[in-house]
């Protein structure tokens, strides 16, 4: 299996005042090609700062970030945006849709930044937003849409480059419950047809989702392992050394 993502002795440290936070204390995971994985934990447990380090938005404090085979952990900020704009497609709890613009334009910003020609920039895009069921709505704008379809098209804005791995940050945050399920059904056919999809969640009912589940707790991993065991599920109000010395897992 084709190593994509390499976390290698992670550690995010920032300094208030007199006393250090290590946002990320150790972190050591692989993600490979075709995963489906899902990095999970309460808030403060350093998953948004996973997110932001994987997401290229960040740099580790010490410790190697692997994307594609590539040490990226202490690049300067201009190449991080290439890689970012060649490897990876975002999509965000907010939809981040720009509402001047039609929904075509909003799935061909990311490729207008990577250069990509007028024309060729169209027909991905057109071809992103007929993969999520949108090809009717290119001219709309963001504001004529409903929300599960505002979010149908921010994927549709992170499939339009073909990246590497799509990042999902708590993608079905501002949706009721079913367009939630149907947006998290959408992951998991992109991921049956082979995408890389890494799922950043508070909600263990939506990590589930994903084959496997990374799970944080004060900026330490706590679990790693597939998604159906059910040590995989914890009870966020009770300490991690008190649910591994009891049967059953979370009960």
């Amino acid at each position: 299996m084709q190593e994509l993502i390499v976390f290698d002795h992670i550690f995010k440290i920032y300094e208030m005042g007199d006393t250090q936070v290590r946002a990320a204390d150790d972190i050591s995971f692989k993600i490979n090609k075709g995963e489906f994985v899902a990095i999970v934990g309460q808030s403060g447990s350093g998953k948004s700062t996973c997110m932001n380090i994987i997401g290229l938005l960040d740099v580790p404090t010490s410790g190697s970030y692997f994307l594609g085979g590539e040490d990226v952990s202490h690049m300067n900020d201009n190449a991080l945006a290439k890689i970012r704009n060649r490897m990876l497609g975002f999509i965000f709890q907010q939809y981040n849709l720009i509402p001047k613009l039609t929904v075509i334009e909003n799935v061909e910003l990311p490729l207008l930044y990577a250069g990509i020609s007028k024309s060729k920039r169209r027909k991905m895009a057109l071809d992103a937003l007929e993969k999520v069921g949108l090809s009717d709505k290119a001219k709309n704008l963001p504001s004529q849409l409903s929300g599960g379809q505002q979010q149908r098209a921010s994927i549709a804005r992170a499939l339009a480059g073909n990246p590497s791995v799509i990042l999902a940050d708590e993608p079905t945050g501002a949706l009721d419950s079913r367009t939630g399920r149907e947006v998290l059904e959408f992951l998991q056919k992109l991921h049956s047809e082979g995408n890389t999809i890494v799922l950043i969640t508070h909600d263990n009912s939506i990590a589930v989702k994903a084959q496997r589940i990374i799970r944080l707790q004060d900026g330490k991993v706590v679990f790693d392992g597939p998604s159906h065991l059910p040590e995989a599920v914890v009870n966020p109000d009770v300490p991690i050394e008190l649910q591994k010395n009891e049967k059953g897992g979370d009960e």
